[in-house]
């Protein structure tokens, strides 16, 4: 699981971060959505210092986040119940195909 460099970019704004390849497709999601939320504060004209709208953003997400976790979304378990769900689903579905 080594780390490897990956290019990114955040509001024209080219960094370079090291990740391991099983983290790559989660940090680009993460990179997206920092960029999105960046993208949205600039363009209400009423910011224009990056450093400020990265704070905002980075407030705006962490207020996202502490609204999930307390409002008892646990998105770990949402995500074992749908794995649940789908075999069972499965089983079902697998059970019929013998009826037929």
């Amino acid at each position: 699981m080594a780390s490897q460099p990956i290019d990114i970019e955040i509001m024209g704004r080219a960094f370079t971060v090291t990740c391991t390849d099983e983290e790559r497709e989660r940090l680009l999601q993460a990179v997206d959505y920092l960029d999105e939320k960046m993208r949205e504060i600039r363009d209400t004209g009423k910011m224009v210092s990056v450093e400020r709208i990265a704070i905002m953003a980075a407030l705006n997400i962490t207020h996202e986040l502490v609204n999930t976790k307390s409002g008892g979304v646990d998105v770990g378990e949402v995500k074992k119940r749908i794995t649940t769900m789908q075999h069972q689903i499965d089983e079902v579905l697998s059970g019929q195909h013998k009826l037929l």
